[in-house]
């Protein structure tokens, strides 16, 4: 008997370590990683190739994952692949899949966030549209790199660590979906990529980053004030498609030619980024065949206000969205509505 006592005791030892360990790690908030592809995702023949790096073969979740032994210490994650394309073949209905995905995953109570990893060149669409149909306060946290994940210099890693960070933080909660890039967090409505190359790309010109994640913890200095997440009266769970909504760019003796291509193929509306003097007469007769009209400018920053004259034309003003997420917007109210007065409304709250 007093021979097994040690071997007992080591056992017990053993025991306790394993139901420690299982409870640390049944305490840890518990965040999804939802896949869509992109930089983040992608490989190239060479580590200091930076560009053309589709080379070899895409990046799982799962890699993800394996890559950072650090994310065991923050959150229990689990993941769900939606797509593993670049940012420009993201469509529709990836975007429906994504949003239900995320919504089915929020209403569970054991929920505390989501990440999604995302191309850079469209992913402040995708950001925002999530702001504007996810229907929960928790965390909804969206990364991308600027260097592919078999770099030198790779930035994906750690911004993902950190995006997994924010989504578990429960300071986080209720700030709308963000965007976190080079270790700041942004608010997806005011985001927008600068830069083709650089790692600072992601900037919010207006208002500037609502927070950071810092070494030390993660810190927030302010809120986003528009309507959001569970605050938003849009409602894709039930929808298949989206209405059909386009840019037109504005710049000196364009012509209006791609209007009139658009109404004539059946756009519900069409965003107008910056004008010319012969969208007038283009925008004049697609209002009265019931399009709608939104403008908006192409400087990147500042708002488009609401004069008396253009809203006697019936064409909605954008406030500082730009283009591209006034696209967003668009395709959302024209679910509800397509009385220019009421998309006004829209604008102007969201």
């Amino acid at each position: 008997m007093n021979q097994l006592r040690p071997i007992l005791l080591l056992q017990a030892l053993l025991l306790a370590i394993g139901t420690a360990t299982s409870a640390g790690a049944a305490d840890l908030p518990k965040v999804k990683l939802f896949t869509t592809g992109g930089t983040i995702q992608s490989r190239a023949s060479n580590r200091d190739k930076l560009m053309e790096y589709n080379d070899g073969p895409k990046v799982t979740p799962q890699d993800l994952i394996a890559d950072l032994p650090e994310l065991k210490a923050v959150a229990d994650v689990s993941y769900s692949e939606v797509s593993n394309v670049g940012s420009g073949n993201i469509d529709t209905a990836k975007l429906l899949q994504l949003a239900k995905g995320i919504n089915e995953w929020l209403a569970r109570p054991e929920a505390a966030g989501a990440v999604v990893t995302h191309g850079t060149a469209t992913l402040e669409e995708t950001a925002y549209f999530l702001d504007l149909v996810v229907k929960s306060p928790k965390p909804v946290v969206v990364v991308g790199a600027m260097h592919p994940f078999s770099s030198i210099s790779r930035d994906g890693p750690f911004n993902l660590y950190n995006a997994v960070r924010v989504a578990a933080s429960k300071e986080a909660i209720g700030k709308g979906v963000m965007v976190l890039l080079n270790d700041e967090i942004h608010a997806a409505r005011d985001v927008t990529k600068n830069n083709t190359y650089r790692v600072d790309t992601f900037v919010s010109r207006d208002l500037g980053p609502i927070g950071f994640a810092d070494s030390d913890r993660i810190v927030f200095y302010r809120n986003n004030l528009r309507k959001h997440t569970d605050q938003s009266e849009f409602d894709v769970g039930t929808l298949t498609s989206l209405p059909k909504v386009d840019i037109v760019y504005g710049y000196q003796e364009a012509d209006r030619a791609p209007i009139d291509a658009l109404v004539k193929g059946g756009d519900r509306g069409i965003v107008l980024d910056d004008s010319a003097a012969s969208f007038t007469d283009a925008v004049k007769e697609g209002r009265a065949k019931g399009v709608v009209f939104v403008q908006s400018d192409r400087k990147g920053s500042g708002r488009v206000v609401l004069s008396e004259k253009v809203a006697a034309r019936g064409v909605v003003t954008a406030d500082n969205l730009n283009a591209q997420k006034s696209r967003v917007l668009l395709r959302l109210a024209l679910t509800k509505t397509s009385d220019p007065k009421e998309i006004q409304r829209i604008f102007n709250e969201y």
